[in-house]
C-alpha cells in the first residue's frame, strides 16, 4: 500500500472559500493541503460581483494591490428596475466600511490570485478529484483522490475543510445530499461585448416575464459584460419556465434591453449553475469536518453573491481548525463553534436578505418603491441608506418603511 501522506488539515476545494481558508491556516504555521479538481486557470460560472466584505478579507491577506492590477470591472453603486420600467440609481456611500467602490472580477482571474496566494503556504494538488473519504472507528480521518496522472492515492489530517461546492461530497458526510428547491437559485450566465448603456453600475432588473426572478448586467473587465438572470428553483418549477429562453427573449424583445444589446456580440456560451442559499440554516461541522463557501450554503438570498461569505466562512474555518487542533480536540461538539460564530457573524445579514428576497416576489410592491425613490430625491435617499447599511435592511422588513415613503 502506498505511503499515506499526513496533514494538519486538508482543504478539498481551491475556491475562495478553500483558498481563504488555506491561506489563513497557513499564516499559522499549520501543516495544510489543498486537493483542487480543476486545474488553474480555470473558470467558474458566477456573477462575479466581489463585496465589501471580500475586499475586507483580501486587505487582510495583503492581496488588494494584486486585485487592482489583475484585469477587473470597477462599479461604483447599484442601478434597480422595476416591472414596469422605471429605475433607481444607489451610488456606493464613502465610508461604508471604508468602500467607495465595488470591483467586478471574472473567476478565472479572481480565483487564480487565491489560490496561488494559498500555494505560498500550503501544498496544493491540481487534478485531483476526492472519490471518498477515508473513516477508522465512524470518524472520517483523511479523503481519497484521483490524482492527474491517474494515480490513486489517500491523505489523512485531523480536520477535512470541505470547500467543493453546490454539490459538495463532503458536505453529504454531514447532512446527506437533499436539495431544498425553496432554498435553491438556477441562474443562467454569459459573457457579452458591445452592450450599450451602463455607466458603472451593477445592474439589477425585476422583469416581469421572469418574476420573480431578475436579470442582470454587470460590467466585467475589457468591455465585457456579465449577463444573466436567476430564480428560486421551486418558482422555476411552478412557472415552468426555461431561462436560458427567456435570457435570450429579454435581450433580444424587451424594450429596455433590445437597443442596448443591438451590436452586443455574446462571447462565450450561455451557463447554468445552482446556488444554496442561506435562506435556511444547514448543518456545517460534523466529527472531523468543517463546511464553508457553497458546500455550506451560505450564497446571498437576495444579491445571489456568494463570494464574500465563502471568504468569511473560510477565514472563520481557520480559526476554529487552528483551536481545535490546538486543543487536540476535533469532535463535532468542539467544531460546533465554528457554526455558532459563523451564524453570529452573518445570520442577522442573511436573515434581512431572505426577507428581502421575499418581499421582491411582490410586483406591486417593486412598481411603488422603485417608482417612488426614481421620483423623489428623498425616497432615493432613505432607500440609499438602506442598502448601504446592513443594519437598515431591517426596515424593508416592517410596513412603517413603505408607509414612510408614502409622504417623502
Amino acid at each position: 500500500m502506498p505511503e499515506v501522506e499526513n496533514f494538519d488539515v486538508i482543504v478539498v476545494g481551491g475556491g475562495p472559500g478553500g483558498s481563504t481558508a488555506a491561506a489563513f491556516l497557513g499564516m499559522k504555521g499549520r501543516k495544510v493541503l489543498v486537493l483542487e479538481k480543476g486545474i488553474f486557470p480555470r473558470d467558474k460560472t458566477c456573477g462575479d460581483a466581489v463585496s465589501g466584505k471580500s475586499v475586507g478579507i483580501l486587505s487582510e491577506l495583503g492581496l488588494i494591490e494584486r486585485l487592482q492590477k489583475a484585469e477587473h470591472g470597477q462599479v461604483t453603486g447599484l442601478t434597480f428596475s422595476s416591472p414596469n420600467g422605471k429605475s433607481i440609481t444607489i451610488p456606493f456611500r464613502r465610508g461604508d466600511k471604508g468602500i467607495e467602490k465595488g470591483y467586478v472580477c471574472r473567476r478565472i482571474v479572481y480565483d487564480g490570485l487565491l489560490f496561488s496566494h494559498a500555494k505560498n503556504t500550503s501544498k496544493v494538488l491540481e487534478g485531483a478529484l476526492v472519490t471518498s473519504v477515508v473513516k477508522e472507528g465512524g470518524k472520517i480521518i483523511g479523503v481519497k483522490a484521483s490524482l492527474a496522472g491517474g494515480a490513486e492515492k489517500e491523505f489523512h489530517a485531523g480536520i477535512i475543510i470541505g470547500a467543493d461546492g453546490a454539490s459538495s461530497l463532503i458536505a453529504r458526510e454531514v447532512r446527506g445530499a437533499r436539495i431544498d428547491p425553496n432554498h435553491t437559485c438556477v441562474a443562467y450566465r454569459a459573457y457579452y461585448s458591445g452592450v450599450r448603456g451602463n455607466d458603472g453600475t451593477l445592474e439589477i432588473h425585476f422583469v416581469k416575464s421572469i418574476l420573480p426572478g431578475y436579470f442582470w448586467i454587470f460590467p466585467a473587465d475589457g468591455g465585457l459584460m456579465n449577463v444573466g438572470l436567476g430564480m428560486i428553483m421551486s418558482d422555476m418549477k411552478k412557472t415552468s419556465i426555461s431561462l436560458h429562453k427567456a435570457m435570450l427573449d429579454i435581450i433580444e424583445n424587451n424594450p429596455l434591453f433590445e437597443e442596448r444589446f443591438a451590436g452586443a456580440k455574446q462571447v462565450s456560451p450561455i451557463a447554468a449553475w445552482s446556488l444554496p442559499l442561506g435562506s435556511i440554516r444547514r448543518k456545517v461541522h460534523a466529527d472531523g469536518i468543517l463546511l464553508v463557501g457553497d458546500a455550506a450554503g451560505l450564497v446571498d438570498p437576495f444579491s445571489g453573491e456568494g463570494i464574500g461569505n465563502a471568504m468569511l466562512s473560510g477565514k472563520l474555518a481557520a480559526t476554529i481548525a487552528d483551536q481545535a487542533l490546538s486543543a487536540g480536540d476535533t469532535t463535532e461538539k468542539f467544531l460546533s463553534h465554528y457554526e455558532e460564530l459563523l451564524w453570529k457573524e452573518i445570520g442577522g445579514e442573511l436573515s434581512m436578505s431572505y426577507n428581502m428576497q421575499r418581499l421582491g416576489k411582490v410586483e406591486w410592491l417593486l412598481n411603488f418603491v422603485i417608482s417612488k425613490a426614481s421620483s423623489s430625491d428623498r425616497a432615493r435617499e432613505a432607500i440609499s441608506g438602506t442598502f448601504s447599511n446592513p443594519e437598515a435592511k431591517k426596515g424593508y422588513t416592517s410596513p412603517l418603511f413603505y408607509l414612510k415613503l408614502l409622504f417623502l
